[in-house]
Parts: structure tokens; C-alpha cells; sequence
């Protein structure tokens, strides 16, 4: 299977683009990989990238987005990083891939067994963890359905915060980011939320927090 060009990546269209990303997280479940010449696709792209989508995930070493998506070299924009937290550098790279790089969906992964979310949920305090910590603590002070045991301990809190996190994080960036607000709510780019379970390998796509087009009644800071 060959990489994407630009005219490929032009034609996929936002929903396309999530079902292609739904389709290779069933390969993987099912465990039907593609198999894929990863040194010709390192040619094909050596001149450039046409990625159709962007992950923004957690840096667990269990959660690879090519892998989890079952995608090759230059399919997929990878953003990595502990509780897959939205920053300013995020947004930037998001902005990147959208506006720039031509990708048509974003997803924010979050996943089950989160250390991030643990940390967040027990209050860690430890040097520069803290403040990436404290981006999930609303999340954590924000959870009212579990109440008792509101610790790492509890995997029903851990999956709570998770959920809410995931949900916070798409709103957002559609709070913190004009230039993705406007691609989301003109349809060019579509987003959602997703959690991947790192005992089945299946990721559960929140389809409560997908926006695509300016039909959906979304509250955002404008």
C-alpha cells in the first residue's frame, strides 16, 4: 500500500477521513494489518506529506496512533505528549496540520489507565509534571458522578476524569484556536473525541463531541 499524494489527501473529505481512521483501528483490533513497504514509503514522502488526519494522543509507550490506526508513514500528523494536554504548542501544530499540511479530522485520544490521569487524580505534585498535571485538574474537580474513592485507585474515577478530560480538550480547542474553529465550523475539517482501551486495542470514538459544519449547538468563545 502506497503513501498518500497531495491529490489523494485533497479528495478525502472530513467524514472520509474518520472512517479511514475507524477502519484501521479495526485492522488492528482484528489484527489484519496492512502490510505495508515502509522503505518505499519513506521515498514517497522524502519530498513531502499529505497526512488526512491528526492525533493528538498520550505519550503512554502503549499508544501509537499509526499503530492503534493501522496507518504507514506520512498517513497521520502524531502529537505525543503525557495526558495528551492541549497547550499552545499543540494548537500551534494542530493549526499546522489543518491550515497548512491540508489534514481533514482531528482527534483527541485519550485512553484507559492514564498515569497522567492517575497523577492528576491523586494531586501529584512533582517539578515541571505539576503544571501538565494541572491542565487535568479541572477535569478531576469537575467529575461529580463517582463520589466516593476519587483516587487513582478507583478505576471508575480514572474513567470518569478520562471521558471528561477528552471532552474538555475538544472544546479547547475550539475555544483556543480561531483558525481551527473556523475550518471545523466551515466543514473543511471535522474533530472529535475518542478513548482507547489498552486491554482490547479498541478505541471508542465519543460521537457526542464530533463537530463538523455549524449545525451542531456548541458553545464557544467567539
Amino acid at each position: 500500500m502506497k503513501t498518500l499524494n497531495k491529490e489523494q489527501q485533497s479528495k478525502i473529505t472530513p467524514p472520509q477521513a474518520l472512517e479511514l481512521l475507524k477502519a484501521g483501528n479495526t485492522r488492528f483490533v482484528d489484527n489484519l494489518r496492512i502490510n505495508r513497504n515502509l522503505l518505499q514509503m519513506m521515498n514517497d514522502t522524502s519530498d513531502g506529506q499529505w497526512p488526512f488526519a491528526a492525533i493528538v494522543s498520550c505519550m503512554d509507550s502503549r499508544t501509537s496512533a499509526e499503530l492503534i490506526f493501522d496507518q504507514g508513514l506520512g498517513d497521520i500528523f502524531s502529537i505525543r505528549l503525557a495526558g495528551a494536554v492541549i497547550s499552545d504548542n499543540v494548537l500551534g501544530s494542530l493549526e499546522y496540520a489543518c491550515k497548512v499540511a491540508g489534514s481533514k479530522f482531528i482527534v483527541v485520544l485519550g485512553h484507559t489507565k492514564c498515569g497522567a490521569i492517575k497523577g492528576a487524580c491523586d494531586a501529584v505534585e512533582m517539578g515541571n509534571l505539576t503544571g501538565l498535571l494541572n491542565k487535568i485538574t479541572p477535569s478531576v474537580f469537575a467529575e461529580k458522578s463517582v463520589k466516593e474513592n476519587r483516587t487513582s485507585g478507583n478505576s471508575e474515577f480514572v474513567e470518569a476524569v478520562t471521558n471528561l478530560h477528552v471532552e474538555k480538550s475538544v472544546q479547547a480547542i475550539m475555544e483556543q484556536s480561531k483558525i481551527l474553529r473556523d475550518m471545523i465550523l466551515n466543514a473543511e475539517v471535522g474533530i472529535i473525541g475518542g478513548v482507547y482501551d489498552v486491554e482490547t486495542g479498541l478505541v471508542t470514538f465519543m460521537e457526542h463531541t464530533m463537530i463538523l459544519g455549524a449545525d451542531k449547538d456548541i458553545a464557544v468563545a467567539v
